[in-house]
């Protein structure tokens, strides 16, 4: 192609990256350029081309249109192409690989689509022997792309081969990596080329495999991002002039050689999973720049970045932000924490955290002076720019606007405003918590101070401390002797989600401050409403046990891998009920769970105790509680649907335990469970197995379930209620209710 020739180019890149790609296509020569949803295009010539392929940070592809023209039938699709010269492109035995995007005109199918335009060239192509293109997706020698769009068809040839944004360094990866361009982006709006240029340092406190690092060296040391590229998609294209390509090429080598010549920056990382340091020393390694960058192994807590020279920079991270609300919840502590080390160790640093979870950035305690707009894939991300300052009060003008991804927004703590802007006080550093916050953290000191007198005095080291005593702090939160449980409640729909999410982190703010105790050992899980067997579903699967002490038993919890941890606090005083009257008794205990009831009744001196439940997983923990406590003899666990044992079981007890879910659908049962619609069945199956004079006590969470007349006019029932609540649950007496059945003597 001749060297003055102008072609029309195309350059696509991720979602928001549209105006950075726009200034730096610009830069690069790149004429009439105008912006577009996820790409830039312009016109320019074959050498402006190979400078975007090799010089372009944010790009994903460089095409070049060949052709646009009007489709109306798949006839029209067809002959649009097959009329192109391809003799100019492709061999008659080179090989092709052909991308469809958009629909219309009679294709509805990307593939069908894909399928019409290799035909289209294939025929054009074959020769006089027989001779044709194949296709090869992987290493063709063009790359042929068409859109389709409201009858408009754009055909392209693909100059880059593979994404651009696969620079080649890194063939190790961790488990969430950011692709290189979006990396190069976030450096680019955190303003790092200009500090660079500066002698500005340059640090990720949580670097996984590097890329950060690597594409700011890079930037620094004035490297093309693609210059160790060995293939492009122009490689093998006819078109492709050598002549022109060559000494941009060797440019770039010249240029690069030079910045690798000149003193390296302060590049640093930090990283706390071991499993991911050599990963990234190798993707150093293969970039070229061992000389630049140094990665070692450390924690958050001990991030301080001491330069060589005393010299400040730039702090760029992407902490973990999760998926569901619990991961971003339980990751509260971990932005906190970021907040702090960016105060204590790095005043006078500019600071760069990219986060999918805006709300938690917020909690940094630092107040951004630039936000950006940004997606990772489909999500919906923001950058946050701090300037890391001692703490002072300034005179902030703010005004929120409309903005488009990849534009530049306002603190999104600012007032939502028309009109004049306010002026304001904002504190810049110290971590406080929001008013509201605050206000949870009195009510949560207030608990504290009456439950864990009570507490202290009966021994107890297991209660509740908070059940969403302020309704719209929704959560309930639980003492595991050192540690603390926490269960977000569902909010209702009528609650704005963003403003339930604000209130729950809110609260969990407040936690390791009034109650002292480490992040680290802080559960947290959301509840939602349970059906069936779901409360029994596991969350994770760490199998991590402790053991508590209630009433002289040793019980094992299991805070993270189920929604429950083992142990029902709100049934404390009924197991020790049980306790006390179960000397010398046959206990028998149904819906057993883990079995706490029946290592009480154990302890308590039962003659036997059998207890069943429908669940191998809670049978096996019963049989480690009971082991716990030294009982092994005389307690028989039996693996079985309650309905359907009890129907066959013709043994007696004098005591019985019957404490069921509200519904249970279990693949194992015979028949859907629902408490209130059968509850009359269980009730005379179990009364039947109970021996004269023998007492059985029942139970159920189902906050609208109503005893059945006929169950009462059969049986002494005693509602007893009241008498099972600790004043740990004297706030919420709707958790259960309970009764105490016996035959009738009349």
């Amino acid at each position: 192609m001749p060297a003055n020739k102008e072609v029309e180019l195309y350059l696509t890149c991720p979602k928001s990256l549209e105006g950075l790609l726009l200034d730096e296509a610009q830069a690069l020569g790149l004429d009439d350029a105008r912006e577009h949803l996820s790409g830039v295009s312009g016109r320019g010539t074959m050498q402006v081309a190979y400078s975007l392929c090799l010089w372009s940070r944010l790009a994903n592809r460089v095409l070049l249109v060949l052709k646009r023209f009007s489709v109306k039938t798949v006839e029209d699709l067809y002959h649009g192409i097959n009329d192109l010269d391809w003799s100019e492109h492709l061999q008659a035995n080179g090989t092709l690989s052909v991308e469809f995007t958009g629909r219309g005109s009679g294709i509805d199918n990307t593939h069908f689509g894909a399928l019409k335009v290799k035909d289209a060239i294939v025929d054009a192509l074959r020769d006089a022997d027989g001779n044709r293109p194949s296709v090869d997706k992987i290493s063709p020698d063009v790359r042929v792309h068409l859109h389709l769009n409201r009858g408009e068809a754009t055909l392209s040839l693909d100059l880059s081969g593979t994404s651009l944004h696969q620079r080649g360094y890194r063939l190790q990866q961790g488990a969430a990596p950011l692709k290189e361009n979006l990396a190069a982006a976030i450096l680019l709006r955190a303003g790092w080329p200009a500090l660079a240029k500066q002698g500005a340092a340059l640090v990720d406190p949580m670097c996984g495999v590097g890329t950060f690092l690597i594409e700011g060296a890079l930037m620094a040391a004035d490297i093309a991002p693609n210059l160790r590229r060995e293939r492009w998609g122009f490689s093998n294209w006819l078109g492709h002039n050598p002549e022109q390509w060559q000494p941009i090429f060797e440019e770039a080598k010249q240029r690069a050689a030079i910045g690798l010549a000149k003193p390296p920056l302060w590049i640093r990382g930090y990283e706390g999973d071991p499993r991911l340091i050599q990963p990234a020393r190798n993707n150093i390694e293969r970039a070229g720049l061992a000389s630049w960058v140094n990665v070692y192994q450390g924690e958050l807590a001990t991030f301080e970045p001491k330069t060589d020279q005393g010299q400040t920079g730039l702090v760029v991270t992407n902490p973990p932000y999760g998926e569901r609300l619990g991961d971003e919840a339980s990751l509260l502590y971990l932005y906190q924490y970021l907040g702090e080390r960016l105060r204590s160790a790095c005043l006078g640093w500019e600071a760069a955290v990219f986060t999918g979870a805006p709300q938690l950035g917020k909690r940094m305690g630092l107040r951004s002076h630039k936000q950006y707009s940004l997606f990772n894939g489909a999500l919906p991300c923001r950058l946050l720019l701090f300037q890391v300052q001692p703490e002072r009060f300034v005179l902030s003008d703010r005004m929120t606007t409309h903005v488009k991804p990849g534009a530049q927004v306002d603190d999104d703590e600012a007032p939502r405003l028309t009109g004049e802007p306010e002026r304001t006080a904002a504190p810049m550093e110290t971590a406080r918590l929001s008013e509201g916050g605050q206000m949870f953290a009195n009510r949560l000191q207030k608990n504290l101070k009456l439950l864990g007198k009570w507490a202290r005095k009966e021994q107890i080291e297991c209660y509740r401390l908070y059940d969403a005593d302020m309704p719209e702090y929704a959560l309930a939160i639980d003492v595991y002797a050192d540690w603390v449980h926490v269960q977000e409640y569902a909010a209702p729909k009528t609650i704005d989600p963003e403003k339930a999410k604000g209130r729950f982190l809110d609260a969990l703010a407040a936690i390791p401050t009034v109650l002292d105790v480490p992040p680290e050992r802080i559960v947290i899980k959301r509840r939602e409403r349970q059906a069936g067997m779901r409360q029994y579903e596991r969350q994770a699967e760490r199998g991590q046990f402790m053991h508590i002490t209630e009433g002289g038993v040793k019980l094992l919890v299991n805070l993270t891998d189920y929604l429950d941890t083992g142990v029902f606090l709100d049934h404390r005083p009924m197991r020790m009920r049980i306790q006390k009257e179960a000397a010398g008794k046959r206990f028998l205990n149904l819906f057993c769970y883990t079995a706490a009831a029946t290592v009480h009744a154990a302890k308590g001196g039962a003659r036997t105790t059998t207890s069943v439940d429908l669940s191998k997983t809670y049978l096996d923990w019963a049989k480690r509680n009971l082991a716990l406590n030294g009982f092994s003899d005389k307690h028989s666990l039996v693996h079985a649907d309650v309905m359907v044992w009890l129907e066959s079981d013709r043994e007696s007890y004098d005591l019985i335990f019957l404490d069921p879910p509200t519904f249970s659908n279990s693949k194992r049962m015979e028949d859907v469970f629902d408490i209130q619609r059968d509850h009359v069945l269980l009730l005379d199956r179990a009364m039947a197995r109970l021996a004269p004079g023998g007492s059985l006590y029942f139970s159920n969470n189902f906050r609208r379930f109503v005893m059945d007349e006929s169950i009462e006019a059969r049986y002494q029932v005693t509602n007893i209620t009241a008498q099972t609540f600790d004043p740990d649950f004297a706030r919420n007496k709707k958790i259960h209710q309970a009764w105490h059945l016996t035959q009738r003597t009349d």
